[in-house]
């Protein structure tokens, strides 16, 4: 077992003062306004003629282009330039020994409480460490991916959050004085002998974002960048507004807007005294009842086929070992009673957008990327966030649903990339499609080509600009599925 020695109240983090940031473009950076480049216009002539671009950015170049003063007109915004996409390659992931090992480790907590970590690239000691969060249901394997690629970069984190994946408790919080009762010998946390360390145990997001807290004080040991996709990307957002000397920056990844039902103790304490039971152990007689019928249905293997159907947008994603930890997950003893304590548990002690806003207010970046097609997190939540933060950017990525890390991993470590260097750099390097700064308010789309498998793949990748609108964005969707685009490379 490793376990992370203790350094809460040594670590001297410096954070610069919010009042420093300023806004340029879609993103937050740090010191003077540069001079806004003379803007020129292209039209690209295609042929056999297009080469590589020597500096490795991975764009196709057109051989020759003639610019012209007049076209600028014809190019201010997306409006006028629908039908038009550029096309841009980009790295495909890294296969055999040019990936970046990952390692495993134990954290212990507190008693009977151990979380189940994977990092990789802790090698690069002078690289930022980046920190990802996954959404219900999942875990660390969610993100192997962006371990084995990022971490050639980068130092990279994720965790399992307790009560989930392999940070299930190792014993029963509450045992049964006898066996058999509506089948629930297979089940921990159905009794009602309450073991002392599960006395205030509930699985509520305010007990993972105290873990996510102390894993950064204790284990990693520095400030970090953290990406949450679903619960994941609100619990990101939590401890960013609540920790801003511990986060650099946030990256949202279909982050979910809400999270639990019930009023929280410490926000509305009389409220809350309304209901008499809220995720705690031991289950009340009532719980263990319904959660034994709940829990048939959907740990079935055939449900979490469907529901991984459903959230993938493109089929053809290989889902094989996301699907066998997740139905090895549901096979633990203790992952009922704890899938029925997240249920019940009460709210966050601030909400999602409370938490953004303490985060614009104190100069946290923030960075979006949505998969387009998520049927449970829709297009307009993003647009919504955006709305609220327009000076962060957002890209929307079709086709890609819940999980665009895992559906599109390429375009969201391409995408990765660029934020991380452009909030180190200060700003002095662009995130990526700003190429062209008259595009920033407007905003731009880009057509990402990659190789996976032997075999080419593209996505279509829309960089918002900071001028939107609920209404006008919504027309957009509803038009793009209409629109027919030429690629236009460069």
């Amino acid at each position: 077992m490793e376990v992370g020695s203790s350094c809460h109240s040594g670590l001297a983090f410096h954070r610069t003062p919010s009042s420093s940031w300023r806004s340029r473009g879609n993103g937050l950076v740090l010191g003077h306004a540069r001079p806004t480049r003379p803007r020129r216009s292209a039209i690209l002539c295609m042929g056999s003629g297009t080469a590589s671009d020597p500096a490795g950015s991975g764009k196709a170049h057109a051989s020759r282009g003639f610019y012209v003063s007049d076209v600028d007109a014809a190019l201010q915004g997306i409006p006028k330039r629908v039908g038009e996409v550029e096309k841009m390659i980009i790295p495909g992931l890294p296969e055999g020994p040019e990936s970046s090992l990952i390692s495993t480790g134990l954290w212990e907590w507190k008693p009977k409480l151990t979380v189940y970590y994977e990092k990789s690239g802790t090698g690069n000691s002078k690289a930022p460490s980046v920190l990802f969060l996954p959404g219900f249901g999942v875990g660390t394997f969610h993100f192997e991916k962006q371990l084995k690629d990022l971490g050639r970069d980068y130092k990279v984190w994720t965790m399992d959050f307790l009560g989930q994946g392999m940070s299930l408790p190792c014993e029963d919080p509450a045992p049964k004085n006898t066996v058999g009762e509506f089948g629930e010998e297979a089940f921990w946390g159905f009794g009602q002998e309450l073991q002392p360390w599960a006395e205030e145990l509930v699985y509520s997001i305010d007990l993972w974002r105290d873990q996510v807290q102390h894993f950064v004080e204790e284990v990693i040991g520095e400030p970090v960048y953290i990406v949450g996709n679903s619960l994941g990307g609100f619990v990101a957002l939590y401890l960013a507004a609540s920790c801003p000397h511990l986060v650099k920056g946030v990256t949202l990844l279909n982050a979910t807007p809400f999270w639990g039902f019930l009023p929280n103790p410490a926000r509305s304490p009389r409220l809350s005294k309304i209901f008499p039971w809220a995720g705690t152990f031991p289950l009340p007689s009532f719980v263990r009842k319904l959660t034994e019928t709940v829990w048939q249905k959907i740990s079935d293997p055939r449900s979490i086929q469907g529901i991984l159907k459903q959230v993938y947008a493109d089929h053809s994603t290989n889902v094989d070992k996301v699907f066998s930890r997740i139905v090895e997950t549901t096979q633990h003893p203790a992952a009922a009673a704890s899938f029925a304590s997240i249920m019940c548990a009460p709210k966050g002690q601030i909400s999602f957008e409370e938490a953004l806003s303490r985060c614009q207010r104190q100069g946290t970046p923030i960075s979006l990327m949505y998969g387009r097609e998520d049927p449970w997190v829709r297009p307009i939540w993003g647009i919504k966030v955006k709305q609220q933060v327009p000076e962060s950017p957002y890209y929307e990525i079709s086709p890609a649903g819940h999980c665009p890390h895992d559906e599109v991993p390429e375009v969201i470590n391409y995408l990765l990339r660029g934020w991380l260097k452009n909030v180190e750099s200060e700003g002095s390097i662009e995130i990526p499609f700003l190429e062209e700064p008259s595009y920033a308010e407007d905003g731009v789309s880009r057509e990402l080509e990659f190789v996976r498998g032997g075999s080419k793949k593209s996505v279509r990748v829309r960089l918002f600009g900071s001028k939107i609108s609920l209404w006008t964005q919504l027309s957009s969707f509803l038009k793009s599925g209409v629109t027919n685009t030429r690629v236009v490379s460069r």
